[in-house]
């Protein structure tokens, strides 16, 4: 049996969730961080919650995204403007900040 396949698969899927983490740390940092904070602590200054630790899953925090909350402050108010897979890769980010 030849495991190359196998191994060639496994580094292909291994490297792309590292880029994806990569991206969401990137997308963060450039679409959120300078409201929510570098490390998702938030800014009670800005009313910009904490995202370290939120209790949202993941599929949640693509909707707030993407979609927006009328009642939020901009741009959460209209939803921002990143793709579904931007948004995926930015709410997997916020889960791993502790």
């Amino acid at each position: 049996m030849n495991s190359k396949p196998t191994v060639l698969l496994m580094l292909f899927a291994t490297s792309t969730t590292c880029l994806a983490a990569e991206d969401g740390a990137a997308l963060y940092k450039s679409k959120c961080a300078g409201c929510h904070g570098a490390n998702g602590e938030g800014k009670p200054a800005m009313k910009a919650p904490a995202l370290k630790g939120t209790t949202l899953d993941a599929a949640k925090i693509v909707e707030h995204i993407r979609k927006g909350e009328p009642e939020s402050k901009p741009p959460h108010n209209k939803g921002m403007s990143v793709t579904e897979d931007q948004a995926k890769a930015i709410a997997d980010y916020i889960k791993t900040l502790k």
